[in-house]
């Protein structure tokens, strides 16, 4: 087997979509994956001396990425049991007899050698893969959290932040305090939950800058995981620049199109591979990331080796929404800061006039690069809304209920159903969506009958199954059948709304659109809005890869608002099921979230926090 084939075998595998897992407690059996096994079976083939504790280390190190781990830890499993076939069970052995086993391996090798499995001293078994994508976002970001930023005039950039921030009211204000980190560092992570302000903060990030740059334009680009993520971005930044104190000069040097991260880096057809990359880097001086918590381990990578020696990077996103579907929760671990040291705070308080506690005197350089915006202006402290996503973050499962069953707040509501069915969301569904249709059924223009679909939506945990959001929109569906008269059979009906899961660069569709089907002169096309504002219409049958979305997992949701939105939740426990989950759809909501399901099930999600098997953290924010 040549090297290029061995390559190839370490290549993410598939993954359920919905999908942060906690590693499996040692007490509960484990059950590899059919694919775990075959790729288990390839590398025996390559050393047909593999002992079985080596075949089911490699099944198990499969199986973890593919439920969003980067590795295993082999202090979780050791000693565990594991499900073969047909109910049979079988022990893994204990640590020490484990290690040894696997060190004798030629198939595994120590961090830097050549090997398809990856030991490290702290007996985390990789992917080689996803070792070197490990090391490489760790060194990148450290290398350029440590590295120098070009010379910044700190009186003339405080006069800059005063005028660019002057209605702000917060104090401190945390938005200029960001600005001032981002402005005196070349890497800039800012996290705030929705309405704090991220884009109101980056687009004046980018006009201070440019002012400190004087005539000379600088090359910003903005950016997003999915399509959907961008367009929102490229519309706030629009909309922030209008109300910007600055000159022509500035406002013209600033950028108004936000590209997916794909597109920006250049997506080659059916590789993992880009255009941009180390020796072809992104013609850029700053780029700006909206949503990086969506961004998993070998994107960021491959991001990170695009960018230019000399560029500045700021990543926007939200620490406790969901992490990314592929393995990796790289946002989160850049935003466990402690603080900033003593002399960074000096530097910030001279070029923002904001004063703040220092952190540790030895605190990692990337201390100093992270900035959290805490003040939402969407949810104040009377929003119910709000109060909801505060106590979840806190893991207050107790308290968040009893606010969600007091009734005191008319924008949040429980259904407690003690013997729930996904057949129970048809009627608010049918509530929900009734202007929609109404829209639909008047002969609406496109532009507006898209406008109130996004304005109502129901939110899942999983994708697939009765309660998941295949089945609720295939329940929902049978119904507008029965109801509104539709052909039997019929999968495209006047007002059936898609979501496209896959981009086309050429129809310039991408993962995360919606459009509405609408009959036209020409026959049914379906209607979507560019990021530019403007409706393209396509025929169904041009269309890329896509799905119905009166529901969609909660995933699916990020980077999206709605007016209304019902999280529907199963009925059982499950591993998904976790307080980010919870966290991210209900601030998916502008005005009223509801919930319905089992108390115990609300519960248990609240309390339940996800852990992704990663060594990121330690070598992000460890000095050596």
């Amino acid at each position: 087997m040549n090297h290029e084939a061995l390559a190839a075998s370490m290549s993410s595998p598939a993954h359920p979509s919905s999908a942060s897992k906690s590693v499996p407690a040692a007490s509960a059996p484990i059950k590899p994956s059919p694919l775990g096994k075959q790729f288990a079976a390839y590398l025996s083939r390559l050393d047909d001396t593999t002992e079985e504790a080596v075949r089911w280390a490699a099944q198990l190190a499969y199986q973890a990425v593919a439920d969003g781990h980067v590795c295993i830890r082999l202090d979780d499993y050791a000693g565990s049991e594991v499900v073969v076939e047909d109910g049979h069970q079988v022990v893994l052995p204990d640590l020490a007899e484990w290690l040894a086993t696997l060190r004798k391996s030629r198939l595994i090798g120590a961090p830097g050698s050549f090997a398809p499995l990856v030991l490290d001293a702290n007996n985390r078994l990789y992917l080689a893969r996803y070792w070197h994508y490990e090391k490489t976002v760790a060194e990148s970001l450290k290398t350029l959290a440590e590295s120098p930023c070009p010379e910044v005039d700190p009186a003339k950039l405080r006069a800059e932040l005063d005028r660019l921030f002057s209605h702000n009211t917060e104090v401190p204000d945390r938005q200029k305090l960001a600005a001032a980190v981002a402005a005196l560092r070349r890497f800039c992570v800012i996290s705030g939950g929705p309405g704090t302000g991220k884009t109101s903060t980056v687009v004046r990030i980018l006009a201070a800058l440019q002012s400190q740059s004087g005539e000379k334009p600088l090359r910003m680009a903005l950016s997003a995981p999915t399509g959907k993520a961008a367009a929102r971005l490229q519309e706030a930044i629009r909309e922030q620049k209008a109300k910007l104190p600055v000159s022509q000069a500035v406002l013209d040097a600033l950028p108004e199109t936000a590209f997916t991260l794909h597109r920006l880096l250049g997506a080659k057809p059916d590789s993992v591979y880009f255009r941009h990359n180390r020796k072809n880097p992104l013609p850029l001086d700053v780029l700006v990331v909206d949503e990086a918590s969506m961004i998993d381990l070998a994107l960021m990578a491959k991001l990170i080796d695009a960018l230019p020696k000399n560029a500045r990077l700021i990543l926007l996103g939200d620490k406790d929404q969901l992490a990314s579907v592929e393995p990796g929760a790289v946002f989160g671990d850049l935003c466990r800061s402690s603080g900033y040291s003593p002399a960074f705070s000096e530097q910030l308080y001279a070029a923002s006039g904001v004063k703040i506690a220092s952190g540790d005197l030895f605190a990692p350089p990337l201390s100093d690069c992270v900035a959290l915006l805490t003040h939402s202006h969407r949810f104040g402290s009377e929003s119910g809304i709000g109060q909801l996503a505060r106590l979840i973050n806190a893991g207050r499962a107790k308290d968040a209920i009893d606010l969600l069953a007091g009734g005191r707040h008319p924008e949040i509501h429980w259904e407690p159903a003690r013997q729930y069915s996904p057949a129970d969301l048809v009627p608010r569904m049918e509530s929900g969506y009734q202007a929609f249709f109404a829209a639909v059924d008047s002969g609406a223009e496109a532009k507006e009958i898209l406008r109130i679909f996004g304005r109502f939506r129901v939110l899942t945990a999983h994708r697939q199954g009765d309660g998941g959001a295949e089945g609720i929109n295939r329940l929902f569906e049978e119904w507008l059948h029965a109801r509104r008269r539709l052909r039997t059979g019929t999968r495209w009906y006047p007002g059936r709304p898609v979501i496209v899961t896959r981009n086309d660069y050429d129809l310039r569709i991408f993962n995360g659109d919606i459009g509405v089907a609408l009959e036209t002169a020409a026959g049914l096309r379906v209607f979507f809005e560019d990021a530019d504002g403007h409706i393209r219409g396509f025929a169904p049958a041009r269309l890329p890869e896509h799905e119905t979305v009166y529901a969609m997992t909660v995933h699916k949701s990020q980077g999206s608002e709605f007016d209304e939105i019902v999280l529907a939740l199963p009925d059982t426990e499950s591993p998904v099921l976790d307080r980010p989950l919870i966290y991210t759809a209900i601030t998916r909501a502008r005005h009223r979230a509801e919930i319905q399901g089992p108390r115990k099930i609300l519960e248990e999600a609240v309390k339940r926090v996800p852990d992704r098997s990663s060594g990121l953290h330690e070598r992000l924010w460890r000095w050596s």
